[in-house]
């Protein structure tokens, strides 16, 4: 793997068919297949990439090396755009050993073509519109402090909400949004009160809405901490596929 200065071009990203490989699938959902005549990226040796300009941020799949080799090229051809990238495990390691690399974290990629089983409780949720942006802020800032989303974030098509059968308070949330350059659905920021988390308003809150992605779109996306069990066990009780593993770092100071 060497680190170049080549000049970037715009490659098309899906002449190596990766997009149907497992381990792809950031490629196949996440990269929109018109071209954009603006998009920057990057083929060859079994990787690709692809650079999401406004972020700074460039996507890789493939081969973790080739997909290294890639993240460098990008870095050093265009060292005042890039600041960070994601691609498939082991990534970080292998561009640490040519930049510095920093706050990495490792991620899952998860997607399904299928509607979910269907979960008690399902019938509870209900679509959330604009009138109910601040409890949902309220609510999001005391369950889930960390949310990647919020009421009001570009790219969200649906909240979607569960109510307290007694009082009518909310108890759980979430958002259908949508990846950036794509457009593909992203489940984001699902979150229940602390005080009921284990009694299923996750799993029907998720399930209600990847059945309406299904449905509207075909599948469903998400992103999921490496480390986070409990997620792990519900995403793949619904039907969400498991075959991408990433990890996401900033590109440092020399």
């Amino acid at each position: 793997m060497q680190a170049t200065t080549l000049v970037p071009r715009t490659a098309e990203l899906f002449d190596q068919g990766l997009e149907r490989q497992a381990g792809s699938a950031l490629l196949r959902f996440g990269a929109a297949r018109q071209r954009p005549a603006d998009r920057v990226s990057w083929s060859g040796d079994g990787a690709a990439a692809w650079l999401d300009g406004p972020r700074g941020h460039v996507w890789s799949v493939g081969a973790p090396d080739a997909a290294a080799g890639l993240v460098l090229r990008a870095a050093h051809g265009l060292a005042d755009d890039v600041r960070e990238f994601t691609g498939p495990r082991g990534t970080d390691a292998l561009v640490g050993r040519h930049l510095a690399v920093t706050d990495a974290v490792e991620w899952v990629f998860r997607w399904t073509l299928q509607e979910p089983p269907v979960q008690r409780g399902e019938e509870r949720v209900s679509a959330l519109d604009e009138s109910h942006h601040d409890e949902l802020v309220a609510f999001l800032a005391e369950h889930s402090p960390a949310h990647s989303t919020g009421p009001g974030s570009s790219g969200v098509s649906l909240w979607a909400g569960i109510r307290d059968d007694a009082d009518g308070r909310l108890v759980a949330c979430g958002a259908l949004s949508s990846l950036r350059d794509s457009g593909a659905p992203l489940m984001a920021s699902v979150a229940t009160d602390a005080a009921l988390r284990g009694q299923g308003l996750g799993a029907a809150l998720t399930a209600w809405l990847t059945r309406l992605a299904v449905r509207r779109h075909g599948f469903c996306t998400l992103w999921q901490l490496a480390d986070n069990a409990p997620a792990e066990r519900l995403y793949t009780r619904l039907g969400y596929r498991n075959e991408d593993p990433c990890v996401a770092a900033r590109i440092g100071a020399a």
